[in-house]
């Protein structure tokens, strides 16, 4: 947010994420809003900014610093417009396509020259991933899948995994599953090294602690054993390259109608949040996904203090951990309540598995 952040140290000229990768059932819940309310979202690829749109919201503030991640949203905007429900799964990736060029096509017809040119030149990568599998953390699994998986777990087992079971045949099977080429595999492909080079961008580390493969092992554990794999649509793609039989809250077809009758509640900003928060907004809750994890203690607390200062009181702040450990400052802590044990009860049936907290934090009245 502040110059010299990690605007400065990362790229945001390319796709990095072409799904976003927080579960959407878990952010609707910890937001708890009613309708009317005033949402900001980190935009991202735009899935679950899509997504509040459920909580019938009077406005969704969209806002990111990659033009790139605000062109995935745009397209997904014009594709609900456009485009019937299987149509958008097949350009999502979600389901098999031959015809994704035309629907790229089709959904693109209504964007700006600059959005239109941007996907245009993506085609090619769109016709075999779909738009879901364009960005580079996306990628990034698609390397472990062709490459790494095969040669710990063949195709009928890794199928498997994603079928319907009991909890107790689950454990059975993840029993076979974790076998040492798997947790060696584990250590390799998720280690912070290889995922700043291949996924995430390397700035997104510098204040990161902990094992991250080791956490990875223990959170996939859980998505394997104390949730089922079956119900998992993020945990499928990341095996299998498209969503299988679950699907991600804004792509299921019960949502498909209310998304589009509500498309035109959205607002698509491109810059810093600190841009948007300013105290006469008042939002009524904020889609942080993992920003505070990017900052440094100092960067993080004079984030926090404009966010809370733009919140309106009861509303919430909902963010994810992943190896930097973020809360509310101290020194703003008597401004805040924190809904630990609700997001402790969320995060155990987070379908995004490799997050290692969720954080709900409320606005005192």
């Amino acid at each position: 947010m502040p110059d010299g952040g990690i605007a400065s140290r990362a790229r945001f000229d390319l796709i990095r994420y072409a799904q976003v990768w927080e579960d959407a059932d878990v952010l609707t819940a910890a937001l708890a809003v009613a309708p009317g309310a005033t949402l900001v979202s980190i935009a991202s690829a735009g899935d679950n900014a899509l997504a509040l749109l459920t909580l019938d919201p009077a406005r969704v503030i969209a806002v990111d610093l990659s033009e790139a991640q605000l062109a995935c949203l745009a397209l997904r905007i014009e594709a609900y417009r456009t485009l019937d429900h299987t149509g958008l799964l097949e350009l999502m990736g979600s389901r098999p396509s031959a015809r994704r060029g035309e629907l790229l096509a089709r959904a693109a017809s209504r964007l700006d020259t600059g959005r239109h040119r941007f996907w245009a030149e993506r085609r090619d990568l769109v016709e075999r991933h779909g738009i879901g599998g364009v960005g580079r953390f996306e990628r990034y699994f698609r390397l472990f899948r062709r490459y790494m998986l095969p040669l710990v777990h063949g195709a009928g087992t890794v199928h498997g995994l994603l079928e319907p079971r009991s909890a107790e045949a689950r454990a059975r099977y993840y029993a076979r599953w974790n076998s040492l080429r798997w947790r060696l595999l584990l250590r390799l492909f998720f280690a912070r090294w290889t995922m700043a080079r291949l996924g995430r961008d390397p700035a997104f580390f510098d204040f990161a602690e902990g094992d991250l493969p080791s956490q990875v092992a223990d959170r996939a554990r859980s998505a394997l054993v104390d949730q089922d794999p079956a119900a998992n649509p993020y945990l499928a793609w990341i095996l299998t390259g498209r969503h299988q039989d679950a699907l991600p809250l804004a792509l299921r077809a019960e949502h498909f109608d209310t998304i589009r009758a509500r498309l035109d509640r959205i607002e698509l900003h491109h810059g810093a949040l600190e841009a948007i928060a300013q105290p006469g907004l008042q939002a009524d809750g904020w889609n942080l996904s993992d920003i505070f994890e990017y900052m440094a203690p100092a960067e993080h607390e004079t984030a926090y203090r404009r966010l809370l200062a733009a919140t309106r009181p009861g509303g919430r702040l909902v963010y994810w951990n992943m190896l930097a450990p973020r809360a509310c400052p101290p020194a703003l802590a008597g401004q805040v309540i924190a809904h630990g044990e609700a997001a402790a009860a969320l995060h155990r049936r987070d379908k995004a598995f490799f997050y290692r907290t969720v954080v709900i934090e409320e606005r005192r009245p």
